[in-house]
């Protein structure tokens, strides 16, 4: 019977986190601001920063459980700790937007240089809260958000890469070939053909000899089992990229269609 008291305060525990991050960070789902884009760009990365703080609170919980001790007093640390970080995030927040604007944008450099070291040496986690702290600097900053799709689609969270990916598309106004190749990967992998097709004629009208992009547009093609438009990518990717070591495969995947 003593057993399972703490099992009970680790459940009150997380309910009553679950409903401190909800009441912190509300994604505004019922709102209509389709056409209010400042609305639109503060729910956007509100979602992406509840996002986070979800993903953090089962990682948090899957580790203490592992080591939880029999008494109520270890739980009660574990409430207390994670109510601070949340605390500790949420001021980080409200910190950086009170920044003036020239120290704002060189805050901005320093996290995205960190950023990017960060992922290069593949610590994933921590790069992601520097391009968070970026977003909450400046919501415009597309680097930022290219580089958090990016980081998103390495880690397989296929749903956050779409729509920042999307957002990027939205904010930019010169658009640019990379970003819909980059949708484009995103869509094949979640197996939205048509979608991934359509992203990477996009990028093909901004390059349209980049052999990485023609090389996508045939995968694609063949996955969706167009022949004429497999074999439209197949002749330009052997003008291209003659050397490519993967015509061969390619053409006989065709021909077997």
């Amino acid at each position: 019977m003593y057993n399972i008291i703490p099992l009970i305060l680790i459940l009150i525990s997380l309910s009553v986190i679950i409903i401190i991050t909800v009441k912190k960070f509300p994604v505004l789902a019922n709102l209509d601001v389709e056409n209010i884009p400042k609305e639109k760009e503060a729910r956007f990365k509100e979602q992406i920063i509840s996002g986070r703080l979800k993903r953090n609170i089962i990682k948090w919980v899957s580790k203490f459980t592992r080591f939880v001790a029999p008494a109520a007093r270890a739980v009660n640390d574990f409430f207390k700790w994670s109510y601070h970080k949340l605390l500790e995030l949420k001021d980080t927040y409200k910190n950086n937007e009170a920044l003036p604007r020239k120290e704002a944008e060189k805050r901005a450099d320093e996290l995205l240089a960190e950023a990017e070291e960060l992922i290069q040496d593949e610590e994933l986690d921590k790069a992601e809260k520097k391009l968070i702290e970026i977003i909450n600097l400046d919501n415009k900053n597309t680097e930022a958000f290219r580089k958090l799709g990016e980081l998103y689609f390495e880690r397989k969270n296929l749903e956050e890469a779409r729509q920042t990916f999307e957002h990027v598309i939205k904010l930019e106004q010169g658009e640019s070939g990379e970003i819909y190749f980059n949708l484009s990967l995103v869509n094949r992998d979640m197996e939205n053909l048509k979608e991934a097709a359509d992203n990477i004629k996009k990028a093909l009208e901004f390059e349209p000899n980049n052999p990485r992009y023609i090389d996508t547009a045939l995968q694609i093609s063949i996955m969706n089992k167009d022949k004429a438009e497999a074999l439209n990518a197949y002749g330009r990717l052997k003008e291209v990229n003659p050397d490519n070591q993967k015509l061969d495969e390619m053409k006989a995947r065709i021909d077997a269609m």
